[in-house]
């Protein structure tokens, strides 16, 4: 079997472009777009970078962590890279399709692999109502606002909201609110992963609501539907004894 061509994509830190250097004299390096297998050096967010990037030529992606947060990130080492690469186990990775119309009813489309958030904007909290598959589920929701997260974002901010942590291959999304005040014991639902959300933003003159897909946010959105972007799928690789499976499980066993 031939040796894959790498490709290494680096974060702007010196911790990462010195793990960049040093790796590339030993292995040697292409061009991203040529190259077999993409090597990710830094965080979680240089990785969600990196995914985004490579959407038209997906191929498959080993993140190394020489950065702050790395659940995304296997360990960093110099050592056997090639063995590491050859001996991975691979999850694939489908990222939610947000829609959202601003005030003026322009539609703009936008990925995310982690999560769509909608958040209030000004002091007055955001008032939505939610729709699930065509079905009005929740009339009137007052919050801070609300996070629609994939296994693989669901310990991410979501976590962070208290939202419940879901196994890769679960076939579920979390549905998270963040800091409801109204219904004030409502603590957000899980739905099936083909499932469409529509999120209708009332008063939002008086209130309004950005909404964000991973990194790219729409300001003062009147209109949000989300579902899963099927013709999207995107391999990340891991070491055996440190997959993604295994960290999203053992994450919810933590103290």
């Amino acid at each position: 079997m031939s040796t894959p061509k790498l490709a290494f994509i680096a974060a702007d830190s010196a911790e990462a472009k010195e793990a960049e250097a040093a790796l590339t004299a030993r292995y040697g390096a292409g061009d991203w777009q040529s190259a077999d297998i993409l090597v990710v050096l830094g965080g979680d967010g240089t990785m969600l970078r990196a995914m985004h990037r490579v959407i038209s030529t997906p191929k498959p992606i080993f993140g190394m962590h020489c950065g702050t947060v790395g659940f995304l990130m296997n360990k960093f080492d110099r050592e056997d890279l090639p063995r590491r690469i050859a001996q991975a186990k691979r999850s694939q990775i489908r990222p939610l399709l947000m829609r959202a119309w601003d005030r003026n009813g322009r539609e703009e489309r936008a990925i995310a692999f982690n999560e769509v958030s909608l958040l209030r904007q000004t002091a007055q909290a955001a008032k939505l109502t939610i729709n699930i598959d065509g079905v009005e589920r929740l009339p009137e929701l007052i919050c801070d606002g609300i996070i629609m997260a994939t296994p693989a974002g669901s310990t991410a901010y979501n976590l962070s909201a208290h939202g419940p942590i879901l196994p890769l291959g679960a076939g579920v999304l979390a549905l998270t609110p963040i800091s409801a005040f109204r219904p004030r014991r409502w603590r957000g639902a899980i739905l099936p992963q083909r499932a469409e959300v529509r999120f209708i933003i009332r008063e939002r003159d008086k209130r309004p609501v950005s909404a964000t897909a991973d990194f790219r946010e729409i300001r003062d959105v009147r209109e949000v539907i989300v579902t899963e972007e099927k013709d999207i799928s995107l391999t990340l690789m891991f070491d055996p004894e440190h997959h993604l499976e295994e960290r999203i499980l053992r994450e919810q066993f933590q103290a």
